[in-house]
């Protein structure tokens, strides 16, 4: 599953996910990310290749050679992808930081489905926005 854009799969019904996923957006200027909302009724995690309970545990993404990257692994797919994050990518690479940034993501993965959701607007007749 070639294509030129790296797909973003990130849970719309978080509000710091949703957050982070806006920032992303408004930066992502030349179109190279594509946003997927996992939280959307009519998201089929099988359609796109995922593990369905996986893909509400952790952040995935998609990288245009169709490989998978998850976690931490995912947000440095993103920073590369965007420009001008070249940097924070290569950081976030490096062997002590990674497995700071692993220890810290591995925390928040757990509490993040206790947080307050937002609600899901039903998407059934193509009306929701992307």
């Amino acid at each position: 599953m070639k294509t030129s854009q790296t797909t973003v799969y990130f849970d719309g019904g978080c509000p710091l996910c949703s957050r982070e996923i806006a920032h992303y957006r408004k930066k992502d200027t030349d179109g190279r990310l594509h946003f997927v909302d996992i939280d959307r009724r009519d998201f089929d995690a099988a359609r796109e290749g995922l593990d369905p309970a996986s893909v509400k545990k952790v952040m995935h993404v998609r990288r245009p050679d169709g490989t998978l990257a998850t976690g931490v692994d995912a947000f440095i797919a993103i920073w590369r992808a965007l420009p001008g994050y070249g940097g924070l990518a290569s950081a976030a690479a490096l062997p002590g930081v990674n497995l700071l940034l692993r220890g810290g993501y591995k925390v928040f993965a757990a509490v993040r489905p206790f947080l307050p959701r937002r609600q899901t607007p039903d998407c059934s007749d193509g009306s929701c926005p992307v």
